[in-house]
């Protein structure tokens, strides 16, 4: 478990950790990065209550560094990866060995539950669950079959073959997991995606981290692109293709406003489809509250322009 600023949600994520159904011997490595809030403080007491909870440092603070010092520490030939603010399902680990044991995967994995708790993360988590949010990504939809997937959500893997392909890519600060798991896949190996393998996934409860979630992995994603071409897909490409006709059309339709020009003016069509769209995706949203409703259409807007924003602007230097 990988973790940074974590104290709202850490004893929660251990907690399920703890609980977990499954025969076996286990431990649990939290690998704690530098953090501005009680996170270390709490690892520690985690520790001192259940042996079985060893604390790690990841002095750079990033994620790929902080499971590589995990996946060499652990003692055990599994590798179950958890998130410092999700929870697993009851018998998620042992659901997941079996599957590893019957399909014969070299990674399997399952949905991403997200969950809110305040009606800013319930609109958050909404817009993950949809495909008007994160464009349908497998393992963000419960109604995704059982089978062989691209990437999976977290990841429990074999360790011989994660140290055969030479681990998480330390370089990767964001979308290291989708990278891996496409390693994975030209070396040969199965990833394996079911519906029963549910974490609880907590999102950002603000709009400006939420903005700065999606820029970064917009960035990064744009460097997977960049060192795998192939990987591109349409889905990738709508963010920031989004991004520019939106903007564009903007543009070129109020100058054509200003001048009075009608054939520029008709590039407002643009921005007014997209608004259109966040209208109907607003409505489109079941089991959300009211409350939720209303920042839903903002929320939406942050996800898409930013991260089509990040992977304009590439890698951070």
């Amino acid at each position: 478990m990988p973790i940074r600023n974590e104290e709202k949600h850490l004893r929660a994520a251990v907690a399920r950790v703890r609980e977990q159904h499954y025969p076996g011997d286990l431990e649990l490595l939290l690998c704690v990065a530098p953090s501005e809030d009680q996170t270390r403080r709490i690892a520690e007491e985690l520790a001192a209550e259940d042996p079985r909870v060893v604390v790690l440092d990841n002095p750079t603070g990033y994620t790929p560094a902080g499971l590589n010092i995990g996946i060499r520490r652990a003692r055990h030939d599994v590798i179950v990866r958890v998130d410092g603010h999700g929870e697993l399902s009851r018998d998620y680990i042992a659901t997941a060995v079996r599957l590893l044991e019957d399909t014969g995967a070299a990674n399997v994995g399952g949905l991403m539950d997200a969950q809110g708790t305040s009606p800013l993360s319930e609109a958050i988590a909404a817009a993950y669950n949809s495909r008007l949010g994160l464009g349908g990504g497998g393992f963000h939809l419960a109604d995704t079959p059982p089978g062989p997937a691209d990437t999976v959500f977290l990841g429990v893997f074999r360790k011989a073959v994660l140290l055969e392909v030479g681990g998480f890519d330390e370089s990767l600060h964001r979308a290291q997991d989708w990278e891996l798991n496409y390693r994975l896949r030209r070396a040969g190996h199965l990833v394996y995606f079911h519906p029963d393998l549910r974490v609880v996934y907590h999102p950002r409860d603000s709009y400006r981290a939420l903005a700065q979630q999606f820029f970064t992995t917009g960035q990064w994603r744009r460097e997977v692109a960049r060192r795998h071409p192939d990987t591109l897909s349409p889905r990738y490409l709508a963010p920031p293709s989004a991004v520019v006709g939106i903007g564009g059309g903007l543009l070129v339709g109020v100058v054509g406003l200003a001048s009075r020009n009608r054939g520029l003016a008709l590039f407002l069509a643009a921005p007014l489809s997209y608004a259109l769209f966040l209208l109907v995706a607003m409505w489109a949203m079941r089991g959300v509250s009211p409350a939720a409703r209303l920042r839903l259409p903002l929320v939406l807007v942050i996800m898409h322009v930013m991260w089509g924003a990040g992977f304009l602007r590439g890698r951070p230097e």
